[in-house]
């Protein structure tokens, strides 16, 4: 995403990693800790929400075995990336599409051939597409009808809210804006929880028929369990399933996680996938970091998410591009500066770097002596620009001045951010 639509969507007060889900409770730096489908269906089930037979591969021979396992039904096998619009994607070697039936074990085995081990691109992976290690080998089902139905977070509230709708099976944006009176919302009360008489409401809303409504009741409380469950900030299922003999399965799931409660489910965090993530961003989580990559090349060093999304906000506005996001947070200290600082020249688009400390809890001079230590160590060759306000800045100014180091002193955020722009374009 580039940094000009960052910037809009923080003044709009959205999440922009998730630019999708509006109701995200994940804010500015923080974003959902994600999981692959496979994993999804595997914590659905501890929740007897009913969904389709089938295990993850790694290998043409794992994708062979659970193909002959399945027995004779028709197989679907579909590749296990972060990412959705993965049956409509296209591999980098002209392979076409992420999501394939085939009916025999032998076929099974020629798809995941063209899959595992190639860079998928869908609309949400960006032209770099993501590698595929594993696919999902599972029964196919025999669909009559599809529908959307998650379990997120109504910020607005605060509270759980049910979002459905009878258009399953597409991206939920699309219904949203082109058909807004097919979306179904059903706030929940986190204390009653999901109640039974709601249940049955949604399911007649969706169009269930009288036998099914016992299942798809089933189904809901069971997703809803599930979100309560592992601290979810979103459960999503789509398509959500009715199949031409009437049973109603979750067919493909994807969850978001609360990250501030992941130290109550080790069993969550353990799921995460590295290979999935920017390694900038695994980096900078090592220690304590919140960082996201953008693709400008002016790199921030700030504390406090309002601040860093401000301070990129002045540099879009003084003709810049940020080249990321990076909160050291209230109590970084020197060693986490300095690590800061290791991230940020690692990205090559970076021409300059601008730090802007407001020191509260954070004290300017230690800051400062964390600047002076990575710039020495690290043998700093792009323009620093430095603007320190707060707790101890006249030590923290006087540090830096007497540390012998080519930087750039800012008066003021405006001041900082035109210098960081100039920097940028002379380097």
């Amino acid at each position: 995403m580039s940094s000009k639509r960052a910037s809009e969507l923080a003044k709009e007060n959205r999440c922009w990693r998730c630019v999708s889900q509006a109701n995200c409770s994940v804010r500015y730096a923080g974003k959902p800790m994600n999981i692959h489908e496979y994993q999804a269906k595997e914590l659905l089930q501890k929740f007897d929400v009913a969904t389709t037979r089938g295990r993850v591969a790694a290998t043409l021979d794992e994708a062979e075995q659970i193909a002959r396992e399945l027995g004779d039904v028709d197989v679907v096998v579909k590749a296990q990336i972060h990412a959705g619009g993965r049956g409509k994607g296209v591999f980098k070697n002209g392979f076409k599409g992420g999501v394939h039936i085939r009916k025999t074990a032998e076929d099974v085995r020629e798809v995941a051939a063209k899959i595992l081990g190639q860079i998928l691109v869908t609309h949400q992976t960006g032209p770099a597409g993501r590698l595929v290690n594993k696919v999902l080998v599972a029964e196919s089902a025999d669909i009559a009808c599809e529908i959307y139905f998650a379990v997120l977070l109504d910020r607005a509230t605060a509270t759980p809210l049910i979002v459905a709708s009878t258009e399953g099976g597409v991206e939920i944006e699309a219904v949203a804006s082109k058909s807004p009176e097919k979306i179904i919302r059903e706030p929940i009360n986190p204390l009653a929880g999901l109640q039974p008489y709601q249940a049955r409401k949604l399911a007649k809303q969706l169009g269930f028929e009288s036998s099914q409504l016992k299942n798809a009741s089933k189904l809901f409380e069971g997703l809803y369990r599930t979100f309560i469950a592992f601290d979810c900030s979103m459960v999503e299922v789509n398509p959500l399933v009715i199949t031409k003999t009437g049973e109603v399965l979750a067919l493909d799931a994807k969850f978001n996680f609360d990250d501030n409660a992941l130290y109550r489910h080790p069993e969550i965090a353990a799921m995460r996938d590295f290979a999935e993530e920017d390694p900038r961003e695994v980096e900078a989580s090592k220690h304590g970091l919140n960082y996201i990559g953008l693709d400008g090349n002016i790199a921030c060093l700030v504390n406090g998410a309002g601040l860093a999304m401000a301070t990129m906000d002045i540099i879009k506005f003084y003709g810049g591009e940020p080249a990321n996001f990076l909160d050291v947070g209230g109590g970084a200290t020197e060693e986490q500066v300095t690590e800061a600082f290791k991230i940020l020249i690692a990205d090559k688009n970076v021409r300059a770097i601008l730090v802007n400390i407001f020191g509260g809890i954070m004290k300017c001079d230690v800051i400062a002596q964390g600047i002076i230590n990575a710039a020495k160590s690290l043998n700093l060759n792009v323009p620093l620009v430095v603007r320190l306000e707060g707790t101890n800045v006249e030590r923290g100014k006087q540090l830096l001045k007497e540390s012998g180091l080519a930087l750039i002193a800012a008066d003021d955020l405006a001041d900082a951010a035109q210098k960081a722009v100039a920097a940028a374009k002379s380097k």
